[in-house]
């Protein structure tokens, strides 16, 4: 029950507060882990064979311990007052939710860009994607947040929100140790889980193991959108035909669910240190990439996540009233 009233709050929390600036986050402190073993790591491990073993090494420690110190905290805050577990807990999933930081995002680039001030939106987009933006056209800065706030809706939003509402129904684990669990592997795919060096083998372990931790919440939350759409059969069709050519298990899905529904195409090339990297193209061109596609696209994650929180809602409450 106690689990159940912290998911509802943590969503409210992250709909109206987000990440207070300034604040401690989880997240920064996975990232200290990861930074600190990492750097220890690629000075002591000189093979492939023994930087494989730390990078599961790290993945197993930082996701079971993230999870596991989530558990102990609001274990202690129940110890203490229930009521004091409730606000911890909802604390800690509140972190896991990034809807309200893509949001704040995609407009911190969407309002000098919309203002016409190119550079400034150059500029602050490089803050959210890792993509060369210092010559960008606006076609192109809104295909780059289009493509963010669809990527991420998946496993900043969506993911998080499943493995915390598994973690409802299993009391003796909870809502928030789920929920950091998962978001520790995903921290762990944004710092390491890449195949150029020096992460080729580090990061493959955090790499594989978000791909198989985010499947089943990605292709759920397609079919929840393809629904929300009232069009599932022809936004299932582009699925199938474009993202399985996306080198990405689960991004190219995520994206592709919005790109048709929305009518517009995603992908195309992008430059990274100056190097070009071609991403496969993601739906049809009907209508064009515009602030309005971003903002609807920010909609439908949000009524999406709305629909499994109230479903998740219903479930706990018949079953705790059988």
């Amino acid at each position: 029950m106690a689990s159940g009233v912290a998911l509802i709050i943590a969503a409210l929390l992250d709909y109206l507060i987000g990440d207070p600036w300034g604040w401690p986050h989880p997240v920064q402190v996975m990232g200290w882990v990861i930074s600190r073993f990492t750097k220890c790591s690629l000075q002591l491990c000189h093979n492939s064979v023994t930087q494989r073993l730390a990078g599961i090494s790290l993945g197993i420690i930082l996701i079971i311990g993230s999870g596991g110190i989530g558990w102990l905290i609001i274990q202690s805050a129940r110890w203490l007052h229930p009521l004091l577990g409730i606000a911890l807990e909802s604390i800690l999933l509140a972190s896991c939710f990034a809807g309200r930081s893509l949001r704040a995002a995609a407009v911190a680039v969407l309002q000098p860009l919309t203002a016409g001030n190119l550079e400034e939106a150059r500029k602050t987009l490089s803050n959210y994607v890792g993509r060369d933006t210092q010559n960008l056209l606006e076609p192109e800065i809104l295909r780059a947040i289009l493509e963010t706030v669809t990527e991420n809706a998946t496993d900043g939003v969506m993911a998080p929100l499943f493995y915390a509402i598994v973690g409802v129904f299993i009391p003796v684990i909870g809502a928030a140790p789920l929920a950091l669990a998962y978001k520790a592997s995903s921290t762990l795919d944004s710092m390491v889980g890449y195949r150029e060096a020096p992460y080729t083998y580090l990061g493959w372990f955090s790499a594989r193991l978000e791909d198989y931790l985010t499947w089943l919440p990605c292709r759920l939350t397609v079919i929840t959108l393809a629904l929300l759409s009232q069009k599932p059969l022809y936004v299932w069709r582009i699925c199938h035909r474009d993202a399985v050519s996306d080198p990405s298990p689960n991004s190219g899905w995520s994206e592709c669910a919005y790109a048709a529904i929305l009518g517009v195409q995603m992908g195309g090339i992008n430059w990274y240190r100056g190097v070009a990297k071609h991403k496969p193209l993601l739906g049809d061109a009907i209508y064009p990439i515009t602030p309005t596609s971003i903002q609807n696209a920010l909609q439908l994650t949000r009524y999406c996540f709305l629909l499994w929180l109230g479903v998740a809602i219903a479930i706990f409450l018949i079953l705790i009233n059988r």
